[in-house]
């Protein structure tokens, strides 16, 4: 995934306020949990199929997940030697969720995906709605 670099993670941030500031309604005290990953540029369909089945299961998983949204970055970030593609979004109920989610015997298993089409490190973001 070859892409032009050039975006600060404010703009990144900013991006992502703006692009679900119509899912979490005002008022909403919901949660947006945000990462942004680089990407194993030899990782396999396999390995990208598995990530996708196993990230959109999140929701029936992992109470407090309600959603789950994943694909490729319109303008990658660079974070020192590392360029980040990718990107998963997930709305959760609250930060107790969001604890939760962490502790879960599931994560654990979507990580496993996730590892295979990652490499070590993310930015991440999280944000309440208000």
């Amino acid at each position: 995934m070859r892409m032009p670099i050039g975006v600060s993670r404010v703009a990144i941030c900013v991006a992502s306020l703006v692009l679900f500031s119509g899912i979490v309604s005002a008022g909403e005290k919901k949660l947006m949990h945000c990462f942004y990953f680089s990407v194993i540029e030899s990782a396999t369909d396999a390995d990208w199929q598995a990530f996708y089945k196993a990230t959109d299961a999140l929701p029936s998983k992992i109470p407090g997940v309600s959603r789950v949204w994943y694909g490729k970055l319109a303008r990658p970030l660079r974070v020192g030697d590392q360029v980040r593609q990718g990107a998963v979004c997930m709305e959760m109920a609250d930060e107790a969720a969001l604890k939760a989610y962490a502790a879960h015997p599931y994560h654990e298993e979507w990580g496993a995906a996730y590892s295979k089409v990652r490499q070590p490190g993310t930015t991440t973001v999280n944000f309440i709605g208000q």
